[in-house]
């Protein structure tokens, strides 16, 4: 890179540094605006959205009646029971254990052996009486081992997500997958459900508990600079996977 594109780079640079501060300086006493309305299709990275949907259901009239097939009114079920069907998951966690093992084991053996008649005889002579021959072995050992453990572990987690119904088993039950992302300044927080639910257990107002979805996968966390700042370094990650000590 030469100096002429140095230059205008730090030039450039200078300038939208520059009108980033006349902006602020123009606001102050002010509150912030509020972005105007616009045509989401028509902004910069917007794709179509794909979701899974059921087959389409042509409309059709019964002899006598005001209402098609179709219809969602009156006293038709809106719990959702189709492919591309919503419901709310109310997420409800609230996990604690507490576990405290210890474990004593001790454990003592003594063994003495003696020789008498001729074997005896020849052991004192041979060793000239420094062995007694009514106590010739003697064996002795001892074990003793002692372990703790205690787990202590409180999880607590309270929130609900709109699920989309992506698959319908062929016994009936609902397979859902939902996902939440909340910004805030440069942090965002992530919130994953995903599972299998029985079509009897979502309630009127089409909510179901996450106690009762099997399979449950529930993941929450966050991305962005908070994070980025939490977490070890690359070069740590990798000392801490290969040093053995």
């Amino acid at each position: 890179m030469n100096k002429a594109k140095i230059a205008a780079i730090l030039t450039l640079t200078a300038i939208l540094a520059g009108c980033t501060t006349t902006d602020r300086l123009a606001n102050i006493g002010q509150a912030p605006a509020l972005t105007a309305i616009a045509d989401p299709t028509t902004t910069a990275g917007y794709q179509p959205v794909r979701m899974p949907m059921p087959e389409p259901i042509a409309d059709t009239y019964q002899p006598n009646s005001l209402y098609r097939t179709s219809a969602k009114g009156f006293f038709k079920d809106e719990r959702a029971h189709r492919i591309g069907d919503i419901l709310t998951v109310m997420v409800t966690i609230d996990d604690s254990a507490q576990i405290n093992n210890q474990t004593q084991r001790s454990r003592n053996s003594t063994n003495s052996a003696g020789m008498g008649g001729i074997f005896g005889a020849a052991v004192s002579g041979v060793s000239a009486g420094s062995i007694d021959p009514s106590a010739a072995i003697d064996l002795s050992s001892g074990v003793r081992d002692t372990g703790n453990g205690s787990v202590n572990r409180a999880e607590s987690l309270e929130t609900s997500v709109a699920a989309v119904v992506t698959q319908v088993l062929p016994n009936g039950n609902l397979v859902i997958e939902g996902r939440q992302e909340v910004r805030v300044n440069f942090e965002v927080r992530d919130l994953i459900v995903a599972g299998i639910v029985r079509p009897s257990d979502i309630q009127a107002n089409n909510t179901i508990a996450s106690t009762k979805i099997a399979e449950a996968r529930i993941s929450y966390g966050g991305r962005g600079q908070i994070t980025d700042v939490q977490q070890p370094r690359y070069g740590q990650q990798v000392l801490d996977a290969i040093l053995p000590f």
